[in-house]
């Protein structure tokens, strides 16, 4: 692996090491990554999975998050009368574009997943402050995401026999 190679892979992981982020390194079974990462954003206990790639010759890396919707949300979903569900999906669409994050919906399997590609400085690097305001913005359109399911799904879902606080979004609680 060249210089900068390196450089990014180990900036990468000082940067998910020193916030306590880091998960595991991913496995490359067909070597068409330099690297990547599994981690969890944010901190604490409503934290969400997502991974950080770099594929090979490329001079960008991409951060990701997947939703892979729950039966339950799946079934009150298509218990909805008038193309809801549909329309559900072409909301997370519009919100994503508005956004200006890639996506790819695939409504038949009732998943998602929100990314982000951001290209390197010419010495291989990028700054933690850039690096973690796209997790953030991945993260918050992933909470989003999960409101407006909320929303579709009012009035359809069992309620839960653990009492809940509600959300809380803020980061770092």
């Amino acid at each position: 692996m060249s210089l900068k190679k390196n450089k990014i892979k180990d900036l990468i992981q000082e940067y998910l090491l020193d916030e306590g982020l880091l998960r595991e390194k991913l496995p490359n079974p067909n070597s068409s990554l330099d690297f990547g990462y599994a981690f969890s954003f944010p901190p604490g206990q409503k934290d969400q999975n997502m991974s950080v790639l770099k594929p090979k010759n490329k001079d960008f890396i991409v951060i990701m998050i997947r939703t892979q919707l729950s039966k339950q949300h799946v079934t009150a979903l298509d218990s909805l009368k008038d193309n809801k569900k549909n329309l559900f999906f072409e909301d997370l669409r519009k919100f994503f574009i508005i956004k200006e994050v890639s996506f790819r919906i695939d409504p038949q399997n009732y998943r998602y997943e929100i990314n982000h590609q951001i290209f390197l400085k010419k010495d291989g690097s990028i700054s933690k402050n850039s690096f973690f305001k796209n997790i953030k913005q991945l993260y918050y359109c992933f909470m989003y995401g999960n409101l407006i399911l909320g929303d579709y799904c009012s009035g359809k879902l069992k309620p839960s026999k653990e009492p809940t606080s509600g959300f809380d979004f803020s980061l770092y609680t």
